[in-house]
């Protein structure tokens, strides 16, 4: 008998098979950190839609076609209920000719391998996959974070005026990044403080926060509240804004989760006034976006705007999104006016009902109950606990948006001329007539631009035919259409011509 024969069952239960579980634990996360770095995007159902995160591990088919274990367990089921393949091979004769037998009549079937592209999922349907927790690294640091006086310093390079404003978002900005850095601090939750921007159009409404989200280097959507409906409305969803805020983060859920979300033209979802057909783009819309802002788990269209069957989702918590709304309000300066003379009577100390109608900055001066008069629901005004009205653009405010900013109008076509050789100047006079003609028209700050190309028309198109100009200077008279701009030839053209005449 030999040894092996002469193994007993005790000597058989002492062998040690540790070294075998620990070897293919091994080999199995091994194979794991190669999967994880294969790709940063999380793979996607083909089927149902599902990201990875949700759906479990995928099985791979040919082209990067992913299935979830759900959908290919249904698809087998579904398969081995039918005999395919004996249904083919045994088919009767469809007619004489000996080709068609074991075939149907003009049907083929579909090849999975001719669906070209990663699952037909482009990449801005791809969620990016978590870090793990060991690797993960803390998104702010609150000594990187600027204080509020360096973030107004260098909101002030780039916009003109509005000192309360950018003194206001500032603080705001630099409290809620030191909400989301720490977490809690000492069990005491710091709450969320959503902005609410007032102010007329052209002000720099859109063009503080888009300035602000650059400075700051965090992801930015903007938004407009006039596409947005009801869920179930042809329209946006209301869950759109964080669908865009997501893709401006590059599907990174996390970094999403730290953005800020500037709505625009908040004012045009007021309630609708005297009317008897279901408000679906007004209080209804209210309604929809309080738990967005309050902070909640959104179940988020990936790459769309709306949820379908072919559309990914994924969920974002909004606790630690910033949200700016900003509009233009036009009609609650009225009723500013209204509250303010609602107390008028006779007498020497009785206040005169046109006493506010030259009153420039008249929204300095409005309350929660005038919001809500407009239109705006308790609830919605509420999570807004930040009211910043805006001033409204005047003589000088437009002369220095002309000149003083690092992008500053004048500057942009200065560089364009420079381009050509040429220097342009802007005379004071010019200056004060550009700024007069954009009062007149009203809509802010965006009349220089449209003020400037039309009278810059003429002059960007002769300067490049003529190689002796070499300077440029814009006068109050051409601005008013009584005289025309000072051309002057270049130095060294000039010492030409005289020694030609010599």
């Amino acid at each position: 008998m030999s040894d092996k024969d002469n193994m007993n069952k005790d000597d058989f239960d002492d062998m040690d098979f540790l070294d075998l579980e620990d070897e293919s634990e091994e080999k199995k996360e091994n194979m794991d950190d190669e999967y994880d770095k294969e790709s940063e995007y999380e793979d996607v159902c083909f089927i149902c839609r599902r990201p990875e995160s949700k759906a479990g591990r995928m099985f791979k088919l040919p082209n990067h076609i992913s299935v979830c274990s759900d959908c290919m367990h249904k698809t087998m089921d579904t398969v081995s209920q039918f005999d395919y393949q004996g249904m083919l091979n045994n088919m009767p004769d469809m007619g004489s000719d000996k080709s068609s037998k074991g075939h149907f009549p003009n049907i083929s079937f579909v090849n999975i391998a001719d669906l070209q592209g990663d699952g037909g999922i482009p990449n801005r349907q791809k969620l990016k996959k978590k870090k793990s927790k060991e690797k993960a690294e803390p998104a702010f640091n609150i000594k990187d974070l600027p204080a509020p006086h360096r973030i107004k310093a260098q909101l002030d390079d780039f916009v003109v005026g509005q000192d309360y404003a950018k003194k206001v978002i500032s603080v705001a900005v630099y409290n809620h990044y030191k909400r989301v850095a720490t977490g809690t601090m000492d069990d005491i939750e710091i709450e969320k403080s959503n902005i609410l921007l007032l102010g007329p159009t052209g002000c720099g409404k859109t063009y503080l926060v888009k300035t602000l989200a650059k400075l700051l280097d965090v992801p930015l959507a903007i938004a407009d509240a006039t596409s947005l409906t009801e869920a179930g409305y042809i329209g946006d969803d209301i869950e759109s804004v964080v669908s865009k805020l997501l893709a401006a983060a590059d599907n990174d859920v996390e970094r999403a989760e730290r953005g800020i979300v500037f709505i625009d033209e908040i004012d045009k979802i007021a309630k609708k006034k005297n009317t008897n057909s279901r408000d679906v783009s007004g209080e209804s819309v209210q309604q929809g976006m309080l738990k967005l802002l309050e902070g909640a788990d959104v179940e988020v269209p990936v790459g769309a705007n709306s949820k379908n069957a072919m559309v990914p989702l994924t969920t974002v918590n909004t606790r630690n999104i910033l949200f700016i709304c900003g509009g233009a309000f036009p009609d609650l300066e009225e009723i500013i006016k209204q509250r303010l003379t609602k107390q008028t009577s006779i007498g020497f100390n009785a206040e005169l009902k046109d006493a506010f109608d030259k009153e420039k900055n008249l929204l300095k001066k409005v309350t929660i109950e005038d919001i809500k008069k407009f239109g705006m629901i308790p609830e919605f005004v509420g999570r807004l606990p930040i009211i910043c009205p805006m001033d409204s653009l005047d003589k000088e405010s437009y002369i220095k948006i002309l000149k003083e900013p690092k992008n500053a109008i004048l500057k942009q076509y200065q560089k364009l001329l420079e381009l050509d050789e040429v220097r342009l100047k802007f005379d004071d006079s010019a200056l004060e007539a550009i700024a007069d003609k954009a009062m007149e028209r009203d809509t802010g700050a965006r009349a220089l631009r449209a003020i400037i190309e039309e009278f810059m028309l003429d002059i960007m198109y002769e300067i490049p035919k003529d190689d002796n100009i070499g300077e440029v200077t814009i006068t109050g008279d051409y601005i008013n259409g009584t005289g025309g701009p000072v051309i002057e030839i270049r130095t060294e053209r000039i010492k030409e011509i005289s020694e030609k005449n010599e």
